[in-house]
Order: C-alpha cells, then sequence, then structure tokens
C-alpha cells in the first residue's frame, strides 16, 4: 500500500520558484520541507528523512551533483533534478551522479507533478523494498546502521560487525559515559563466557577505525566505568 503522507525535502534557493512548487505539492497533500542550511543538505536530510529528494544544480557553495553524491552514500530514496540546464550533458550527469529524473526549468506543474507522483509509486508502491536512510549523524560522523558503514568529510570506510555494534551503542550516547556491563550487553547475548579482553581489543579497533577517519582521541577511557565518544572534532578544527 502507498503511504498515507509523504515527506518531501526541497533543496531550491530560488524563492519564487520554492513557493510555487510548495504551494503546489502541498495542495496534494504533500509534506514538504524546504532546505535551510545549504553547506548542511546532508544532515537536513538524515534529520527530516524525507521520501523524495526535489534538488536544484545551481545551488550556494556546493552544486547540487555533489549533494546528489553525498546522499546516495546513505539512501536510495529518488532525488528528482529540477534545474534551469537543460542541455543532454547536464541531464546524463545527473543520472549518473544518482538522480532518478530531471525537470527542466520553466516546467509544467502537472508534468512535474506527474514525474513525483510516478517516482512515488516507483518506490513505495505495494512491492518496493526501500526503507529509511537509516543513518545516525554525529558532528559530521554518518553511521550508516544499513551498510555497517561509517564516513567523515567524504571519506567512507566498513566496520565488522562487532566494531559497528560497539560504535553504534557509543554513538547514540555521545558525550556520555558507557559503562563496559552495557557495551558487552550490546555485543554478546550472553556475557558469562566473554573474555573482558574482547571488548578493550574491539574498542582498540574502533579507535584506529575514526583515527584512520582523521577522528583522533574520539573515544575516553573512564578507569572502572566504561567508555564514552568524544564529539569534539568538529569544535577542535
Amino acid at each position: 500500500m502507498m503511504k498515507e503522507q509523504f515527506r518531501l525535502y526541497l533543496v531550491e534557493d530560488d524563492d519564487k520558484i520554492a513557493e510555487i512548487l510548495t504551494e503546489e505539492l502541498e495542495r496534494y497533500s504533500y509534506q514538504v520541507l524546504r532546505a535551510e542550511d545549504y553547506s548542511n543538505i546532508k544532515s537536513e536530510f538524515i534529520s527530516f528523512e524525507p521520501d523524495l529528494l526535489l534538488l536544484d544544480i545551481n545551488l550556494p557553495r556546493f552544486d547540487g551533483y555533489y549533494w546528489c553524491r553525498q546522499i546516495r552514500t546513505i539512501s536510495k530514496v529518488p532525488i528528482i533534478f529540477i534545474s534551469a540546464r537543460s542541455g543532454d550533458l547536464d541531464q546524463v550527469r545527473a543520472i549518473e551522479n544518482g538522480a532518478d529524473d530531471f525537470i527542466v526549468k520553466p516546467f509544467n506543474l502537472e508534468l512535474a507533478m506527474a514525474k513525483i507522483r510516478s517516482a512515488l509509486r516507483r518506490t513505495y508502491g505495494e512491492y518496493a523494498t526501500i526503507g529509511s536512510s537509516n543513518v545516525l549523524e554525529v558532528k559530521g560522523l554518518f553511521i550508516n546502521r544499513n551498510q555497517n558503514t561509517i564516513s567523515y568529510q567524504g571519506k567512507t570506510m566498513e566496520l565488522s560487525p562487532k566494531e559497528f555494534g560497539l560504535l553504534v551503542t557509543l554513538a547514540e550516547k555521545a558525550g556520555e559515559i558507557v559503562s563496559r556491563e552495557e557495551l558487552l550487553l550490546s555485543l554478546w547475548d550472553d556475557t558469562e563466557f566473554v573474555d573482558d579482553n574482547t571488548l578493550t581489543v574491539n574498542v582498540t579497533r574502533v579507535r584506529r577505525r575514526l583515527e584512520d577517519l582523521g577522528l583522533k582521541d574520539a573515544i575516553e577511557t573512564k578507569r572502572g566505568q566504561g567508555y564514552r565518544l568524544i564529539p569534539g572534532w568538529e569544535e577542535s578544527k
């Protein structure tokens, strides 16, 4: 069954076009979030968890192609470009960067709505399997539960299941001390038969993984208590 209401993320810096699109989309009961911070499109996307992304090419700071690539590292939601660039190469480049469709400005509202409805039907119809992005973000560190990957400043790496589970547990309580017992329980069903040194080894491995991404001293050891993920790397740059 199709969802009762879809959430659409609109990344368009032309106020007039954005207002026209928003009004038309809301008339059809779509929930629309317009981009506010053009330097943090990926973070806004994760926060809003949209079902479809409408994306312009010419944007402040980074262009739409860049953001399309960034979104494709964490999500498979349909992406439709809306741009005044009408050349074949522009449309080819959009598709190659992960877009599903392309609408040329100035556009016919009925055609735009038809393309949006079609993308939603293909993606969220009765036999569709796509889910939410399922991504956790901590100060620019993106943790993708669907792929066991972490990424920071464009660099991505895959963790082992144990490493990933450990990091997720720490990230969900970023800044707080997580006890060794809680970490052990998050990784193994029965802690009675687990050598305590195994946890230490896995923490060391995760530390190295984060260091490889450029995040040094991200996990703090609290003796006699547990460990803490310190999300202070953005402020220290």
